[in-house]
């Protein structure tokens, strides 16, 4: 999540870069459909990506960043996306950021449990649940994902990465970035996310766009859920 200037930037179209991808064979792609679908979080709720995506400040060589650190830049499955939020900046981060209670606005996330005593900071550890549909190959399944956060700024940015395993399906690397700054009228959040691993690597496009669902519906569900908690009334952010 991030954003600053004057206004929320009306949006640049999102880059692919070019893949030449081999054939996947069925149980290839049935395993890494659930994984993808699994990993996006709230895709079940997502619509269809837009074809224009909002354009994220840099903050260090054209690449948002946490305290210097970011995505996954080699990586070739990646989405970013950007929201404009008419709430409080320090009501949305710290709904972001009490991971414990997603549960409570974001269905798809079974469960969460931290795994270390303590406000959220570098170095602290989250586990987390997401289900997994049934495929022909594959039983329907719950992915865990423990997450570590690699870098915190309190009303600023976060962000983590981590592991998502589940039965026959894995992502052995995602890195999630979540920025926000004041901008007029609310604040601009944005996010990216990047994820590596042989599996979500054998169907870059697929994978990618059930990332980019996903993050779509993640989005979203943070906007309606901090609106709601702000109300009509307004507000100086």
């Amino acid at each position: 999540m991030s954003g600053n200037g004057p206004s929320i930037p009306t949006g640049q179209r999102s880059q692919t870069r070019r893949t030449h991808t081999r054939a996947i064979r069925p149980r290839t792609r049935a395993r890494l459909t659930t994984l993808t679908i699994a990993l996006a979080v709230a895709g079940v709720l997502a619509g269809n990506i837009p074809a224009a995506q909002a354009a994220p400040r840099p903050t260090h060589g054209g690449q948002p960043q946490c305290h210097g650190e970011g995505v996954d830049t080699t990586a070739r499955i990646r989405y970013r996306s950007d929201i404009a939020i008419k709430a409080p900046l320090s009501a949305i981060f710290t709904l972001q950021t009490d991971v414990e209670r997603w549960p409570a606005w974001q269905s798809p996330v079974l469960t969460v449990s931290r795994l270390d005593p303590g406000p959220l900071r570098k170095g602290s550890r989250f586990r987390w649940t997401t289900p997994a549909p049934p495929t022909p190959t594959t039983p329907a399944t719950s992915m865990n994902i423990t997450s570590t956060v690699r870098q915190v700024q309190r009303d600023t940015c976060i962000l983590w990465s981590g592991p998502a395993i589940g039965e026959g399906v894995r992502i052995d690397q995602g890195v999630h970035l979540w920025t926000f700054t004041k901008v007029k009228g609310g604040v601009r959040v944005h996010t990216e996310e990047t994820w590596t691993g042989a599996q979500a690597e054998a169907d870059v496009p697929g994978a990618t766009k059930i990332l980019g669902e996903g993050l779509e519906a993640w989005l979203r569900a943070l906007k309606v859920t901090a609106e709601a908690r702000t109300g009509d009334q307004p507000y100086a952010p």
